[in-house]
């Protein structure tokens, strides 16, 4: 499975709330708790009904890993939230880094472009002037 494919099937909302609870090990009423809080937002069908996807599971872990941790519903939303935020700048890094290297290498490229062979001589010190004259062509 190309990890496209895989990703699509995470994001794939198909688990109705009864299943969702069961693989997430909550109570369906928690479920709803968690949406009308803010934590949560399941697909929804034409008709209104929840659907939740297999991220949706996996976030719903994170919760139950919170709550049962000791954190209150308010810390756990503050906790996603800023776990999304630094996966964000996560990305803005790697991004920024790639776009860095990519620069730093077209310099690179750019300066061996520019660079000219030069006939290399050996003098001792006391006729370096001499040398210098000859290349410059005086």
């Amino acid at each position: 499975m190309s990890p496209m494919s895989d990703s699509n099937a995470q994001m794939r909302a198909v688990y109705i709330i009864s299943v969702a609870a069961e693989l997430a090990g909550v109570h369906p009423q928690t479920l709803r708790i968690y949406e009308r809080k803010g934590l949560l937002e399941p697909a929804r069908t034409t008709g209104g009904s929840r659907r939740y996807s297999q991220a949706d599971i996996d976030h719903l872990r994170r919760i139950q890993e919170l709550t049962d941790e000791g954190l209150n519903l308010a810390g756990v939303k503050k906790v996603l939230e800023l776990e999304a935020h630094i996966a964000h700048l996560e990305n803005v890094l790697i991004q920024a880094r790639a776009e860095a290297a990519a620069a730093v290498e077209e310099t690179h490229r750019s300066y061996r472009r520019d660079l000219v062979p030069l006939r290399q001589s050996v003098a001792p010190f006391g006729d370096a002037a001499e040398v210098l004259r000859r290349l410059s062509g005086r």
